[in-house]
């Protein structure tokens, strides 16, 4: 179907009016969407009423009351922190040049770096590895450091943390 001069000027009109591609497609019957939008770009048409929205709710739902306070005094739960034994500091200690370079390495040998690897004198560990993992016992100790027991929070942090979410 073409675009009779009456069809035009009732896609003037109702593009005017503010309506949407797709309704105005609607209306007139027979043609699309994009049609209706390419149309009225020849047209030059870009000035409009207002765009449509969809219809939103203006009203907003009240919330729910909080409930109300006990009359009860609340009991008070007192937490005993238990005194965390100290990590022990790591020693510290200079490392003797090691026994294996990058071409004498084995597979289960450790290797632990020693000194600076853009160095001349840079060297791996080179003893027997332990059952799991790449190191001896001795560097295993250093690297994997056992797991620091979390902070146990309190009554007050929960409350806190529950406020951002009420």
């Amino acid at each position: 179907m073409g675009w009779t001069d009456e069809r035009v000027e009732s896609l003037k009109k109702l593009w005017l009016d503010g309506l949407s591609a797709s309704q105005i497609a609607k209306q007139l019957g027979g043609v699309t969407r994009n049609a209706v939008i390419g149309k009225v770009h020849r047209l030059g048409l870009s000035g409009r009423a207002a765009p449509s929205q969809p219809a939103r709710p203006v009203f907003k739902a009240p919330r729910p009351p909080r409930p109300a306070a006990t009359t009860q005094p609340a009991q008070r739960r007192v937490e005993v922190v238990q005194p965390q034994a100290p990590t022990p500091a790591p020693v510290v200690y200079v490392e003797e040049p090691g026994s294996a370079t990058v071409l004498t390495l084995g597979a289960h040998m450790c290797k632990w770096p020693i000194g600076d690897p853009s160095a001349d004198g840079f060297t791996f560990c080179g003893r027997r590895t332990g059952p799991d993992g790449p190191y001896c016992g001795e560097h295993a100790r250093v690297a994997y450091q056992p797991q620091q027991p979390r902070k146990r929070s309190g009554a007050t942090d929960l409350a806190r943390s529950l406020r951002r979410y009420i």
